[in-house]
């Protein structure tokens, strides 16, 4: 066991977590930049140090034990407060130091993105020495990573609340039904009735969509996916109907690949929330991110798909 850390002994934990954030050793040779070979030994040394097994690895694949995945959580620990000390120590004096981690879905609006990007701008000017982090994940993958402490914001839809965590509404984002050219109601989109629509097959989301409600939600779903990109791949294949963001369907729709059935009758709204855990766990960096995405909106004015940041 380590009786006392060296610099060996965090080279080997990061290739360690390297190979964790990898699926395994031989991918991890990509991140690493060296062999196989060394990589085996270098991970068996750090066992040895440690007196206890992290892995299995061979042909039945990569996965950790249960030591390891402990270890895992604890490297990961030490990592970031071993990175945290050396901002701080580099910027004694400033206001904030330190890592805002955020996490965010793929494909958010543009004018969403553009509320993000000024809050950042407005963040930039504060007294701070601060590292951004940021990552696209599921939104499932968000909750976890807040919980686990690896970010501290997330940005996203979210069909279910964990008790420990607050979600603030900042956008909402309309969802249209589509179908392609080669569908056999693309002749009649924009007139198609919910009636006409439900003989046909649909593709729907794999989770719950609360806010499509009952008026909304087929009836004769004979595809699912958990992301907007399979749902429109589904969508796009003339197969089957589906609703998709309005500003996603855009650029299909400019090129004739896809037509909207009914915009008036076939639409739901679905509200983004910026996630955060409760306010007594929060970090001055991250009320100071909050405040800046309050700003943020408050400055580019209201918006008929928008709503401003509430605290």
């Amino acid at each position: 066991m380590f009786s006392q850390l060296t610099d060996l002994d965090l080279r080997l934990i990061r290739v360690f977590l390297a190979i964790v954030d990898a699926g395994g050793v031989t991918p991890a040779q990509a991140t690493l930049n060296v062999g196989q070979s060394t990589i085996s030994t270098q991970l068996a040394t750090l066992e040895t140090r440690l007196g206890y097994r992290l892995c299995e690895r061979g042909r039945s694949g990569f996965s950790l034990t249960a030591r390891g995945a402990q270890f895992v959580d604890a490297a990961r620990t030490l990592l970031s407060a071993i990175d945290t000390f050396g901002m701080q120590a580099r910027n004694v004096g400033r206001k904030l130091v330190g890592t805002l981690g955020i996490g965010m879905i793929g494909h958010t609006p543009v004018a969403a993105s553009a509320r993000i990007s000024e809050a950042i701008r407005r963040f930039r000017t504060r007294d701070e020495s601060v590292r951004f982090s940021i990552l696209v994940r599921s939104p499932g993958e968000l909750e976890e990573l807040l919980l686990s402490e690896r970010i501290q914001v997330g940005i996203g839809y979210f069909w279910h609340r964990v008790p420990s965590l607050e979600y603030t509404e900042i956008f909402a984002e309309d969802q249209l039904a589509y179908c392609a050219k080669d569908h056999p109601l693309f002749a009649q989109a924009g007139n198609v009735t919910p009636a006409d629509a439900a003989q046909h097959e649909w593709a729907w989301r794999s989770y719950p969509l609360p806010e499509a409600g009952s008026s909304t939600t087929p009836h004769n779903v004979t595809a699912v996916a958990d992301n907007m990109e399979a749902v429109a791949m589904l969508v796009l294949s003339g197969c089957h109907l589906g609703y998709l963001p309005e500003h996603y369907a855009a650029r299909y729709l400019k090129e004739g690949l896809l037509a909207a059935l009914n915009p008036e009758q076939m639409r739901y709204r679905v509200a983004f929330h910026m996630v955060t855990r409760a306010r007594q766990h929060r970090t001055d960096i991250v009320e100071a991110f909050i405040d800046d995405m309050q700003a943020a909106h408050s400055s580019r004015g209201e918006e008929e798909s928008h709503t401003p940041v509430s605290r």
